[in-house]
């Protein structure tokens, strides 16, 4: 099944678009099945769960996106357990995983996260932007390879669309390769602003299982 979904919208997606596949909460079974379908990029939003499920599916090629919220002081361990973290929003979180890819003789490719909508938790404010990724192409561990943003959450598709097009904006401003918008809801609106990476979860996956009652 996953290996059909993959077909199916690796046709629809220009190849030039990364397809991260986003395994929060699916099983390592399922990370296996999918980059034996042929998924290169995965993404995972939380530092224990990942580490878990990477070392239970230990021996894959894949590229390990982190998604979620930097904490400081996980920094250490998301730089253990990734290639790329695309969520650097506060010069704090950025230093400290620059820190933590120095020490282990690394350079880690990050993006810097934008909060594009009312609402949003995290993210810097896009007028912000290109100065924090100034600072952080100061370090030499850290390689800022561009922006990621999360569309308006229960938008419509023009208001995303508006959106989008303000994170596209920003791209240019900050510079790089990748411009990281769109999820399954969304990522054809993400497509028509630039976007240059998606992350897709259900779209792949289906619709995850609630967790358990207990």
């Amino acid at each position: 099944m996953i290996a059909e979904r993959w077909a199916q919208l690796r046709a629809e997606i220009p190849a030039h678009v990364a397809i991260v596949a986003v395994t929060k909460l699916q099983p390592a079974s399922v990370l296996e099945e999918a980059v034996a379908a042929g998924v290169a990029d995965v993404g995972e939003n939380y530092l224990q769960e990942a580490r878990a499920k990477f070392a239970a599916a230990a021996g894959l090629t894949c590229t390990k996106h982190f998604i979620g919220h930097v904490q400081s002081n996980k920094a250490k361990g998301i730089v253990e357990t990734f290639d790329v973290v695309q969520s650097v929003d506060r010069i704090e979180a950025g230093l400290a995983l620059a820190k933590a890819a120095a020490a282990a003789g690394k350079r880690l490719r990050v993006l810097i996260q934008l909060n594009i909508s009312p609402g949003q938790r995290f993210g810097v404010r896009p007028e912000e932007a290109p100065a924090l990724a100034r600072a952080l192409r100061r370090e030499e561990s850290l390689a800022v390879d561009g922006v990621m943003a999360i569309g308006p959450l229960g938008a419509s598709s023009s208001e995303t669309a508006q959106a989008f097009e303000l994170a596209a904006g920003v791209f240019q401003a900050v510079g790089g390769t990748v411009l990281s918008l769109g999820m399954s809801g969304d990522w054809r609106e993400a497509l028509r602003a630039g976007s240059t990476m998606v992350r897709l979860g259900s779209a792949l996956f289906g619709p995850r299982a609630a967790p358990a009652r207990v």
